[in-house]
């Protein structure tokens, strides 16, 4: 059953993009993630322009993150202080990807940036993440127990100033890194259409060491504000986001994200991360495959506007 979407400017079958948001919502419950990494991607295989699929991600990505927040909120697993100031670098670097995004629609460069950028960055992730799992596994599989870090041991960014102490999380650290890395992750997912937790996830778990479970449930927390707000954004300035199209995303999203919340619960942590790095992986050498290979068409024409 096609729809026509008018943002888009095309017809599309609505159980496709339904089923899109089911499958997309699962995985986001499950690894706490906002999916959009493997949305985007989707949407623009199927055809949907590159812009309209980044811009409107945002409420499908919101849309799951809340379901799977108050899964988690239920089960005391959301550190709010920890996602509080994560969403406070986020909202910083939304607005900074907004108008970056904007000045490269303007010059023509948007899909360029966004492919080469998905390449790049899910290789670089994928890689860090499936390796150090992996590892983890093997371990865990000869009887190996890993090296944990000693009582009053830190890392010389963790004492930076603005100290603060997150009681679930377990950790006393400066904010400082924890607003940096959000602003950046809020710049690449205002950029690229995705929720950033597949950053964010593995980078509480690595490098702060904080409890997969409640590492999860705070990401969700902090996509959902961070994805509202870039909505909001992309609305205003560029007018790119297709209600009808995020309506059908949000509601296969919805009901994805409560199985996935459930099944997340009962992985145990190498394996966790190991399905999550595997997963960023397959979606890397998708794009770079568009990449490298020659395409059908080598040329296309386009219209463009005229500059007077």
């Amino acid at each position: 059953m096609d729809i026509y979407l008018p943002i888009a400017e095309m017809p599309i079958d609505m159980f496709l993009i339904l089923g899109m948001g089911v499958a997309v919502g699962f995985i986001s419950g499950m690894f706490g993630i906002g999916g959009g990494f493997l949305l985007t991607p989707l949407l623009i295989f199927v055809g949907i322009p590159a812009a309209v699929a980044v811009a409107t991600q945002g409420p499908q990505i919101a849309a799951s993150s809340m379901t799977g927040s108050l899964a988690y909120w239920r089960r005391r697993a959301i550190d709010f202080k920890l996602g509080y100031v994560l969403l406070a670098g986020g909202l910083v670097g939304t607005a900074l990807g907004v108008l970056f995004f904007n000045q490269m629609r303007r010059l023509g460069q948007l899909e360029t940036v966004i492919t080469m950028s998905y390449v790049t960055l899910l290789g670089v992730v994928g890689v860090l993440v499936f390796i150090e799992s992996a590892r983890a596994v093997f371990a865990a599989r000869l009887g190996k127990t890993t090296r944990k870090r000693l009582a009053g041991q830190h890392r010389w960014f963790e004492g930076l100033p603005l100290k603060m102490r997150f009681h679930r999380a377990g950790m006393y650290v400066s904010a400082i890194p924890l607003v940096g890395i959000a602003a950046l992750i809020g710049f690449a997912g205002a950029v690229l259409g995705i929720g950033g937790g597949f950053i964010l996830v593995p980078a509480l778990i690595y490098i702060f060491r904080v409890p997969a479970h409640v590492v999860v449930g705070t990401s969700l927390f902090q996509i959902l504000f961070t994805m509202m707000a870039a909505t909001v954004f992309h609305a205003a300035s560029n007018q790119s986001v297709d209600l009808f199209l995020a309506l059908l995303l949000m509601v296969g999203g919805v009901f994805g994200a409560q199985f996935g919340a459930r099944a997340g619960a009962n992985l145990r942590g190498e394996y966790f991360r190991l399905l999550l790095g595997l997963l960023i992986l397959l979606v890397a050498a998708r794009f770079a495959a568009d990449v490298f290979t020659q395409p059908r068409e080598p040329f296309s024409a386009t219209p463009t506007e005229t500059v007077r």
